[in-house]
């Protein structure tokens, strides 16, 4: 699998494309026409997250697609392929959740935001990828879809992401249904933020995350993790959690710099302290 090592150029790292630029880290799966998420294209979204975590060039990443498939799933021939083995693909159907799982959650605890930029299909994994993003921006032709019932497979994993973005009917109506939503409804159920038409999308998502980029990196992550963290939480564990956050968060070099360039009225230097 290709090293990611130079992440501020434009570069293949197989299925996945890599861009930085102004702070904004763009990865798009290049993988037409179904962009699934087979253990290679997995690998390499994971890899390109972990070497973000660390990279202060690197402000807000954006998650994008080419073709007319935002992201297909998991690669049902690969999958299938494996049956051939001795013990029937378990120890690869095994391998290929615990890569799925682990590249969700470093999603989530990445202290980055993650924008989801859908323009096309989105269906099981796929949409669990974009259930899983901090921000999901769609074209008005984007579709969404839990299919996994209609093939005798339940969304399982998926479900884990899609529940924990809209009420738990729609999820329910999504999983056990199957059925494919438009982009207008996955605004009304919660799972995007906005609907644009597709010759803006890119433009849109690219000004969303250049104002975020704009922040305390700082600021950004410790706002992330916590409200992540208190999701999580009973109400009174929620809020004596988050004024703790608050606590050490105004001691910060950011907090104060920010707060004195209010005050100030300038423009504020953040140092990420």
């Amino acid at each position: 699998m290709a090293d990611i090592v130079a992440l501020r150029k434009s570069e293949a790292a197989g299925p996945l494309v890599s861009a930085l630029d102004n702070g904004v880290l763009r990865l798009t799966l290049d993988s037409p026409p179904a962009n699934a998420l087979s253990v290679e294209m997995m690998g390499a979204l994971q890899e390109a997250l972990d070497a973000a975590r660390d990279d202060p060039a690197v402000r807000v990443v954006v998650i994008a697609a080419t073709g007319k498939v935002f992201c297909a799933g998991h690669d049902l021939k690969e999958l299938t392929d494996r049956r051939a083995d001795e013990d029937r693909g378990k120890a690869f159907f095994k391998l290929t959740m615990n890569v799925c799982s682990r590249l969700m959650q470093s999603i989530v605890r990445l202290p980055q935001p993650v924008i989801a930029e859908v323009d096309g299909v989105a269906t099981a994994a796929g949409c669990q990828l974009v259930a899983s993003c901090d921000l999901a921006i769609a074209s008005s032709e984007a579709t969404f879809a839990t299919p996994g019932v209609n093939i005798g497979l339940f969304c399982s994993t998926p479900m884990v992401a899609l529940s924990r973005n809209i009420s738990r009917k729609h999820a329910m109506e999504m999983l056990l249904t199957g059925e494919t939503i438009e982009a207008t409804t996955a605004r009304e159920f919660g799972l995007v933020n906005r609907v644009v038409p597709p010759e803006y999308l890119n433009q849109i998502v690219t000004k969303y995350a250049q104002t975020i980029a704009s922040k305390s990196p700082l600021t950004l992550k410790i706002g992330k993790e916590a409200f992540y963290e208190q999701a999580e939480m009973s109400l009174s564990s929620a809020y004596a959690h988050t004024a703790s956050v608050m606590v050490e968060n105004m001691l910060a070099r950011d907090a104060e710099e920010g707060i004195g360039a209010f005050i100030e009225k300038r423009k504020p230097e953040w140092t990420g302290e």
